[in-house]
């Protein structure tokens, strides 16, 4: 069946022009920082600074020049944990990042031009394979043995934190009545008892999970309402029958097919008089008050007045 669209990312040191490459069929924000882990422990360590072009996984969206570029939230925690500081390219600098980009081209003459790959493993092996020879070549610019420099790059990296970081989707979505939440075409359930309807949750999906969050914490600092596997397809509906431990059930409705009984009048407080309008709304709540009923002719009567009569003949009015 062959392999479907496959995407490169490519990483380079800038002192040594060391290369990284690896090879995905996603771009989305999950493999996109899964291969920055990738080159982390290619190189041994994590750089001071990474230098982006203005892409979608990076900067949330683009402004004019001069201004302040807003950065993807996921894109600032992944950076925060591996402590290194994100360099976005000013706007019309198609030069700016020339290291990564005459890489592209060295990888795609070098390791991948003429030849046939069955898989992704494949084609990150030959480029694991291809290394050493570009290490052991001088760099046009520097004129130096590329592996010489890049011992010198890899002592200046910053260690690898003990754990990686989870990338992970992050929405908002209201709770429905009956502690669904909507998410990717599928419903996960949170737990009746902690959450109410219409309120928003926090959902964090990786390829595998969804983890569904409350946006304040609860007295204990805990946040996490529910953890499900990530649903397969549309209109799945993965849920945690305990969940519903809590949601209204209609057994304890009561009915009737009589009257209301009446309900004893209440008397007030000794000591305290009783006002007219509580006496009127006191007898309103015990009895039924019938409103009387009269022709309009009475108020002509009483107010001196004669009815408007209109002649068919000629549809005037006197």
């Amino acid at each position: 069946m062959g392999i479907p669209k496959v995407y490169s990312f490519h990483m380079t040191l800038s002192y040594s022009r060391d290369p990284f490459c690896c090879f995905t069929t996603s771009q989305d924000l999950q493999s996109f920082f899964d291969c920055h882990r990738r080159a982390f422990a290619h190189f041994g360590g994590v750089p001071m600074a990474i230098v982006y072009d203005r892409t979608k996984t990076v900067v949330r969206r683009h402004v004019a020049p001069g201004e302040a570029v807003p950065l993807h939230p996921e894109a600032v925690g992944f950076a925060g944990h591996y402590d290194f500081d994100i360099d976005v390219l000013a706007a019309y600098r198609p030069t700016g990042k020339g290291r990564v980009e005459r890489q592209v081209l060295i990888v795609r003459d070098h390791v991948l031009s003429g030849r046939s790959f069955s898989s992704i493993e494949e084609m990150d092996a030959a480029f694991a394979t291809w290394v050493p020879q570009r290490r052991a070549q001088a760099h046009r610019t520097h004129q130096q043995i590329i592996g010489e420099r890049a011992a010198r790059d890899h002592a200046a990296l910053k260690p690898l934190p003990p754990t990686p970081y989870l990338v992970a989707e992050r929405h908002l979505r209201p709770v429905g009545k009956d502690c669904l939440v909507a998410f990717g075409g599928n419903f996960y359930s949170v737990p009746a008892r902690k959450v109410r309807s219409r309120q928003l949750v926090e959902i964090r999906a990786t390829k595998s999970q969804v983890m569904l969050h409350s946006t304040a914490p609860d007295k204990d600092g805990e946040s996490l309402l529910a953890i499900h596997p990530r649903a397969v397809g549309r209109g799945v509906r993965v849920v945690d029958e305990t969940h519903w431990d809590g949601l209204p059930t209609g057994k304890g409705r009561r009915t009737t097919t009589g009257d209301i009984p009446a309900q004893p009048r209440r008397e007030p407080p000794p000591g305290r008089e009783t006002g007219p309008l509580e006496t009127l709304l006191s007898r309103a709540a015990v009895t039924r008050i019938e409103v009387g009923r009269r022709p309009l002719s009475v108020y002509d009567e009483l107010t001196g007045t004669r009815p408007f009569t209109t002649h068919p003949s000629t549809g005037e009015t006197s």
